[in-house]
């Protein structure tokens, strides 16, 4: 099978159960709301389910290490995204919600872990990192389909509970379309976890991703809400979802054509960037809004490519378990980002106070990457130069 033709399959995987199973409540969320199944505290406890999930999967990927394991997480997730996402079309109320935002976050956990293992695996053997990096663009375009499918409900005047129906059958076209040509795991791939490595840097790494989770999780969750209040229930609030979505595609693909190295360097440039997005959005009205979409959308994912590029170089002999263990970190950032929400919204009536601080995580982020890579460069041994001759060249 061409590789290209499974990264292209890992790709509207991706596209899928992130961009439908994972996101599809950000653009839902207005909808909800002025129906009246629930209030933005609530909201913001559904999305917190959501990301329990998402922490729960994760771990449970980090231990499937043979072939039958990975395939049954990975076709198991993708066809539990379809299912719940149909069942949604059916849930009334916060607890209904609750529950099935709760097993879609465990669904695109699987998938995202074992996706992002199984298609970097490949890229690797066939010399093909920059389709492999493309991979990653799969949720941004995913979630512009979700947003533009948003936009048409609306316009239309369909209810939540169509848009549910819209989404799980869109969900189920593209798991058809590509269910023959996903990555097949293989003993050596997966064998290979399981040699003794160091994993020297991960556990910072894990904390920089975990304070991400939770300074893009907000706009990420209620931007479609905050548009909608700036906007008055104005056709014009639906559009900054799926650009948001754009913006995150493109962020791949720009950072698709760096050069080899410097991964640190660039990791640290989205993390800022994602911080001044946070800031624009407390900036209110449609241009602080606009800003935050491009800001906080064009590194979101690209960010999300850095942290497992910089992985893979820390020890790249560990893809999958360490891709669980990052997207666990990933995970309790993203749970915290909602309950943070809901103090914030309880106590002050509003989200700012959550922003202004989700803002800070990330600088902070920035500030780790950057301690974490000049430590590396003081003790790098002769031992580690020569087992990376680019080392020599530009720091990563």
């Amino acid at each position: 099978m061409s590789p290209l033709v499974q990264l292209l399959a890992s790709a509207v995987a991706l596209m899928m159960a992130m961009g439908i199973g994972r996101f599809a409540l950000t653009p839902q969320l207005p909808q909800l709301i002025a129906e009246g199944q629930f209030d933005l505290t609530a909201a913001g406890l559904v999305a917190a389910a959501n990301y329990l999930g998402y922490f729960l999967g994760a771990l449970d990927a980090m231990f499937a290490r043979k072939p039958g394991q990975v395939r049954l997480r990975l076709h198991g997730g993708l066809w539990l995204c379809v299912l719940l996402t149909l069942a949604s079309w059916a849930a009334n109320g916060f607890w209904a919600h609750l529950l099935l935002r709760f097993g879609t976050g465990v669904a695109s956990a699987w998938v995202l872990v074992m996706i992002t293992s199984l298609s970097q695996q490949i890229a690797n053997a066939h010399q093909r990192q920059r389709a492999g990096a493309l991979v990653f663009a799969g949720p941004g375009v995913g979630i512009a389909v979700t947003g533009l499918l948003a936009l048409v409900a609306h316009l239309f005047g369909l209810s939540s509970a169509a848009l549910w129906l819209v989404y799980a059958v869109a969900a189920l076209v593209m798991l058809l379309a590509v269910l023959p040509w996903l990555p097949r795991p293989q003993e050596a791939a997966v064998a290979s976890v399981q040699q003794p490595v160091r994993n020297v840097g991960i556990g910072r790494l894990g904390l920089v991703y975990a304070l991400y989770g939770i300074g893009y999780i907000l706009p990420a969750t209620f931007l479609s809400q905050m548009a909608n209040q700036q906007f008055r229930g104005n056709w014009m609030a639906d559009l900054f979802w799926p650009a948001f979505g754009v913006a995150a595609a493109l962020g791949v693909w720009l950072v698709s054509l760096r050069r080899a190295g410097r991964t640190s360097t660039w990791l640290t440039v989205t993390l800022w960037l994602q911080g001044l997005g946070v800031l624009a959005c407390l900036m209110g009205g449609g241009v602080g809004l606009a800003l935050g979409v491009v800001l906080c959308g064009t590194p979101f994912l690209a960010c999300m490519q850095l942290v497992m590029q910089r992985s893979r170089e820390l020890a790249p002999h560990a893809t999958q378990r360490n891709a669980g263990l990052l997207t666990a970190c990933f995970a309790l950032g993203q749970l915290s980002g909602p309950l943070l929400a809901a103090v914030s919204n309880h106590y002050s009536g509003s989200l700012q106070p959550a922003l202004m601080l989700a803002a800070a995580g990330l600088g902070v982020a920035g500030v780790l990457v950057i301690a974490g890579q000049n430590r590396k460069n003081l003790t790098l041994t002769p031992d580690a130069i020569a087992a990376s001759p680019k080392a020599r060249h530009s720091p990563i």
